[in-house]
Parts: C-alpha cells; structure tokens; sequence
C-alpha cells in the first residue's frame, strides 16, 4: 500500500449547499414590497413609499435599490444587517438628514448613491464607516456649507459628486481625508469664495469641475493646493480678468476650461506656471483682443469662438504666434466690418490693417455704435425688458453691462437694477462724483481701468452695499479718501496698482473692515509705516510689488495678524524686514525678489518659521546667506527660490526636509571643499535645483549634485561615502582589516 498513489476526490457543490440551510431560508425571503434576484443577489424597492428601510432583505444581498421612497430620515446603523453591500441607491427618497452613524457596518460598500434629496448639511460621523467606498453622489441635495472632517472616514474615494447643491464657501480642508479622490465636482453651486486651504490635501486630484458658480476672480491660490490636477473646468463663472497675480500655479495641468464667462482680458503670462498646458477653452467669454501666451510651451489647442475679436493690427502678434507655436485655434473676427464673421485661422497678418492705414477708413465705425452682445442678448431697440444705456451693452442672462472702449466722459445712467458687474474700462473720466452709480444696490464687480482717473469723489460709491470687487487699476490716482468708499462696506478686493501712489492709504482702508486682498504693486510708495494698515483685520493677501520702499517698520503689518501672502518683489530693500514679520502666524507666502539684499543674517525669517510655505528670494542679488538665516523655517517650507542671484556658497539646509520645490540655478557656485556640506544634502533630495559650478574651471558646466569628483579629496570625504554605501562601508572596514594583519605580521 505505501507505493500506491493516494487518490483525491474533490466535491463541487453549490454555494448555497456549501452554505447549509440557514442560507437558503435568508436567500428566499423577501420583503412583499420589493423585487429579490437572489442569483445576482439584487434588490430593488423602488417608488413604494417605504417611509423606512424594510427589514427581511437577504443578508447576502449585494445590491439594493431603494430609490424613489419617502425615507427623510437615515437613522443610525439602518443596513448593519447587510455586511455584504457593494451599491446602496438612495435617490429620490426624500432624505433630510442623515444620523451619525447611519452606515456603519457597510464596510464592502463601493457606491452609495444619495443624490436629488433634501439634505442641507452632513454631520462629521454621518459617513462613518465606509472604509472602502469609491463613489459618492451627492448632487442635487441643498447642501449649503460642508465641515473639515465630515469625509474624512473616506479614505478609498475616488468621486465625489457634489454639484448642483447650494454651496456659498469652501473651508480650509474641506476635504482633508480624501487621499485617493481623483475627481471632484462642484459645479452649479453659487461658490464665490475658496478658502486658500479648501483643497489642500486631494493629493490624487486630477480633474476639478468648478463651472457655473460664482466666482468673481480666479482663485489661484486656493486651486494650487491641488497640485496634480490634470483637468480644470472654471467655465460659466463671472470673473472678468486673469493675469499672473492670480496665482496659479499647476504644473500637471493639461487641460483648462474657462468657457462662456466674462472674460475680457487675459494677460500673457496668466498660465506661466502651467506649463505642460495643452487645451484652453475660451469660447463664449468677451475678449475683443489676446496678446500671446508666455510659459505653456505645450499649448496646442486654443478656442476662441465666440470672442469679439477685434482683427486689426494689434491681432498680428497673436496670429504669427500661433502659426509659430503651432496652436490650434478657431474663433471669428467680430470687428471690424470688413472682417466680421472671418475665421481666424484664415488670416494672414497682412490682412490684419492698422488705423493709420489708408486703406482701414472703410473699416471705422461711428463712436456710438453699441457693441454687439452675446448671441441672444437683449439691447435697446429690439424688445428688451429692462433698460440699457446709450452705446452700452447690458446682459440680462449674466446681469453684466458694459461700455468699455467708448469715449465716454462720465458715467452713464440707466443700467438694469439687477446688474452684478459693470465695465466701464478704457473711457475718459478724470473724476468720478458723488453716487455714481445709482440704483445698483446688487453690483458686485465694478471694473474703472484705464480711465484715467485722478480722483475719486466723496461718496461716489454710494449705495453700493454689495460691491466686493472694485477694479481701479491703471489711473491716476495719487491718494483715496474714506469718504470716497464709504457707500461700499462689503469690498473685499480693491486693485490699485500701476497708479501714482507715494503712500498706503490708510485712512482710506480703515472703513473696509472685510478687506481681503489690497492691489498696490507698481506705485511710488517708499515705505510702509505703523498706521498704513490699521483696521484691516481681515486683510489676507497684501501686494506691494514694484514700489521703491527702502523700508517696512516694525509694527507696520502688526494690524493685518491674518496676513497669508505678501508681496514685497521688486522694491528697494536692503535687508529682510524681520521685526516688521513679527506678528504675522499665518504669513504663507513672502516675495522678496528683486530687492538688492546682498546678504541674509541669521534668524531672517524666524517670526514667521512656523507658518512659511512659499519664499521667494530670486534675483535679490544675493552674495552671502548665514548658516542660521533659514533658522526656525522647517518641515513646512514647502518652495524655495533662490536662482539667479550671485551665491558662491550656500550652507546645508537639512532642516527644510518636505520640500517641494528649491531653485538655485544661475548662481557662479564654486565648488571646492567649503561646498561639500551643501553637495552631501543635494544628494539626498529628489529634487532638481538647477545648481551648477561656475569655477574651477575644470568644474564648469557641472550639476553640483553630480560632481562628486571634485570633492573626492576634501577631508572626510571618504568617511561620509563610507556611511552612505553599505558595500563601500564594508570595503572600508576589510581594507582596514587588512592594514591590521599586515602590521601584525611586520611585528612578528
């Protein structure tokens, strides 16, 4: 018997035999009101009126359909006898709350489907339990704010479908917890501001659907918390411009959808930190003309149609850059006659006149002549239901008007009640008097550039109870008094720069006591003194770039303790205002390029250690930085930009150990001994710094990371590459073994 092979006899039984009875009995129960497949293991109960979950359902059931119930209430723990659940439908079942607690137990479930109910809020345990959900709907409930922390036990997600809710406002980490959700969408809410942290920590997010909200500005810092986005969807928002101040910054972004807004200008450099940007989608905005993009080199398609683009020959440099970069593009001219309805993309740059030109005369039109509106925008004249301006165009769909580029020398009257943003950019008003806008109790975006403007009279903002942006830049303003934004306590952004400015105005700014963001840059002001801020408690983002201030005093921000972004490139400094930082918790983010600032002492940046994200010290001229100037910035230093200054040292940094981004190109390093502590921490960072020796010559050219042979005979070299390399340490220890044996055996 031990030779013979041993015989296996293997019984294929079905599950619910292997199973035994008790299975049976629960697979062929089935609650009266529903419908049981119980080979698929599926339920469906819909549209029966149930007013609860019904008991009976079979415990191994996978699928359940409850959609179109009269449920309201989700109490705690109502499926914990359903431990198998995959897909969970809830639709249309009436919900208005949901109990902490009420899916516990569900910790298979992949799908849970509560969309079109009544929710408003979402307690923070409500999704408790469900570890291993992939997909959440939650569109068109009336969800009106969301907590930090109520998707936080969702760890697995990948989509979260939020959109067509009531959404005003996104909290800093809004959706903190949410480390593998790839897609999020937001759209149809009415959004018009994101906290700068809302989307921090999403570090899988490749696409964010934000279309049709309201959002008045281009919330750049807020999205560049989602750093891997791939796809960007901004269309239907009501922002007018888009410049490189908004700040953002993706460098993943392939594809960017700013459709069918209000769109009428777009500076060159608005995506330069976007630069793998492939598709940009402007269709249906109003820009009349667009300047080549700077920073997308990967740009390959661009939609225009739509635009009323303005083909004379300010479009030139438009039409050769895109045959040079072979962008893609379509879009029609709007103006002038000659050339309405002509595809761009038929154009030569000849065909493109100037109005010098004798042969453009035919192309002019009378100064009165309305723009033309957006297909399907009721004017004057043709059966309109609310008045509009002479020579002005007013918008009933996105209650824009607008009478840019007409000549006009004061405010016309006569706009539409309703009217949430106003452009009157490109006229000719030296003054602006008193309530100037009557009627407009609803405006919230006001948009005065290029007017010329010297002076802003004492109440000209009257009645203006909800005006949050007011756009002043480029005019001729030299000072603002209180009287002149009195009518306008609600402002929030106020653009002042490339102005006449020679000082902050304080007084001024002390009756907008929810002022977010202040637009100084490219004025005349020398210095920031104790007072220029007094009373902007909530003041969050301060620019200051392209002024001639020698210096800021301390105390000076002390006021503005909210403080997150400071913009101070571009100035006369001669050294970090350190005192000045005292104060300031939440600064995040300090710009100091472009001041001739030589050397950094230690403790530069200390007052504001705990907070820094993001430093910017790039052309600075920087000859020498101290080994403790860095001291008290760690692990939250996310960027550092050093390049182009005039560094041929830098000391090790190991205490900025998470970042992101360093920068040290363009600086004449000499690499030499006095250079290996900074080389031993390159080396152990996944990062590309851009560091390259300038001298000695036979170093030139070299990465410094990378010319580990110019540093072979410093001291201790030989030790440090001994502890780095496991095989080298062992190398190290037999050679030294060795030498023992032979001195041993010359004492013999």
């Amino acid at each position: 018997m031990e030779g013979r092979p041993r015989i296996r006899v293997f019984l294929l039984l079905p599950l619910p035999l292997l199973l035994g009875p008790a299975w049976h009995a629960a697979a062929q129960r089935c609650p009266q009101t529903c419908v049981c497949d119980n080979a698929r293991r599926h339920v469906s109960c819909r549209h029966q009126n149930l007013s609860e979950v019904p008991s009976a359902i079979p415990e191994l059931t996978q699928r359940l359909d409850l959609r179109g119930n009269a449920l309201k209430v989700i109490p705690p723990a109502a499926f914990q006898d359903l431990p198998y659940l995959t897909h969970l439908d809830l639709r249309l079942c009436q919900v208005e709350r949901v109990a902490e607690g009420a899916f516990r137990g569900l910790g298979r479930l992949l799908l849970l489907n509560l969309a079109s109910n009544r929710l408003s809020a979402l307690p923070q345990e409500a999704l408790a339990g469900l570890g291993s959900l992939r997909r959440l709907e939650l569109e068109r409930n009336v969800l009106e704010e969301l907590r930090p922390g109520t998707f936080g036990a969702l760890g697995a997600l990948a989509t979260l479908n939020l959109a067509h809710n009531a959404l005003v406002y996104l909290p800093a980490m809004a959706f903190q917890g949410l480390l593998r959700t790839r897609w999020l969408q937001l759209s149809h809410n009415a959004l018009s501001v994101l906290a700068p942290d809302a989307l921090a920590g999403l570090p899988a997010l490749r696409r964010l659907s934000l279309h049709h909200n309201e959002l008045q500005a281009l919330p750049g810092p807020a999205l560049s918390q989602a750093r891997g986005l791939a796809r960007l969807e901004l269309g239907h928002n009501p922002f007018t411009y888009a410049g490189e101040e908004d700040g953002l910054a993706l460098p993943g972004l392939r594809v960017l959808a700013l459709d069918h807004g209000a769109l009428q200008a777009l500076e060159p450099r608005a995506f330069a930190r976007c630069p793998r940007l492939h598709t940009l989608d402007l269709r249906g905005n109003q820009l009349d003309t667009l300047l080549p993009l700077q920073g997308p080199g990967q740009l390959r398609r661009l939609w225009l149609q739509g635009n009323p683009l303005w083909c004379g020959c300010q479009a030139r440099p438009l039409l050769e850059w895109l045959a040079r970069a072979r962008v893609r593009s379509d879009g029609a001219c709007g103006q002038p006659r000659r050339l309405r309805g002509e595809a761009l993309d038929a154009l030569r740059p000849s065909d493109l006149r100037c109005p010098g030109d004798a042969a453009a005369a035919e192309d002019e039109e009378p100064a009165t002549a309305r723009p033309r509106g957006p297909a399907g925008a009721p004017g004057p004249g043709d059966g309109a239901a609310q008045p509009c301006p002479r020579a002005c165009a007013c918008v009933a769909e996105s209650r824009h008007s607008g009478c840019g580029r007409r000549g006009l020398r004061a405010v016309p009257r006569g706009f539409p009640n309703d009217t949430r943003l106003l452009d009157l950019r490109h006229n000719h008003s030296p003054s602006v008097p008193r309530a100037a806008f009557p009627g407009l109790g609803q405006l919230v975006s006001l948009h005065l550039q290029h007017c010329g403007i010297a002076e802003l009279g004492a109440g000209a903002l009257a009645g203006l109870g909800s005006l949050l942006y007011l756009y002043l830049s480029d005019n001729q303003l030299s000072g603002l008094s209180a009287a002149a934004l009195h009518g306008a306590p609600r402002l929030g952004y106020l653009y002042l720069e490339r102005n006449r400015f020679v000082q902050v105005p304080g007084p001024a700014l002390r009756v907008l006591p929810g002022l977010f963001s202040l637009h100084l840059q490219d004025n005349a002001v020398d210095r920031l003194a104790p007072g220029d801020l007094a009373g902007v408690q909530a003041l969050r983002w301060l620019y200051l770039s392209g002024n001639r201030i020698t210096q800021v005093s301390p105390g000076a921000l002390g006021p503005a303790r909210e403080l997150e972004k400071l913009h101070l490139d571009r100035n006369q400094l001669r050294e970090v205002p350190t005192g000045a930082l005292a104060g300031l918790p939440g600064l995040r983010e300090l710009r100091l390029s472009g001041n001739p600032l030589r050397a950094l002492r230690d403790g530069a940046f200390q007052p504001v250690g705990r907070s820094l994200q993001h430093l910017f010290l790039n052309s600075s001229g920087l000859e020498q930085i101290s080994p403790g100037a860095f001291l008290g910035l760690g692990p939250q230093l996310r960027s550092l930009h050093l390049q182009k200054n005039q560094l041929q040292a830098l000391p090790a940094l190991p205490g900025l150990s998470q970042l992101e981004l360093l920068d040290l190109s363009g600086n004449p390093f000499r690499c030499d001994c006095q250079l290996l502590p900074l080389h031993r921490w390159l080396t152990g960072l996944n990062l590309r710094v851009g560091a390259t020796c300038a001298s000695p010559p036979r170093a030139r050219g070299q990465r410094l990371r990378a010319a580990a042979a110019v540093f072979e005979a410093c001291p201790g070299w030989a030790a440090q590459k001994a502890k780095r390399t496991p095989g080298a340490r062992r190398t190290h220890v037999q050679r030294r073994r060795r030498g023992d044996e032979v001195g041993k055996r010359g004492h013999v």
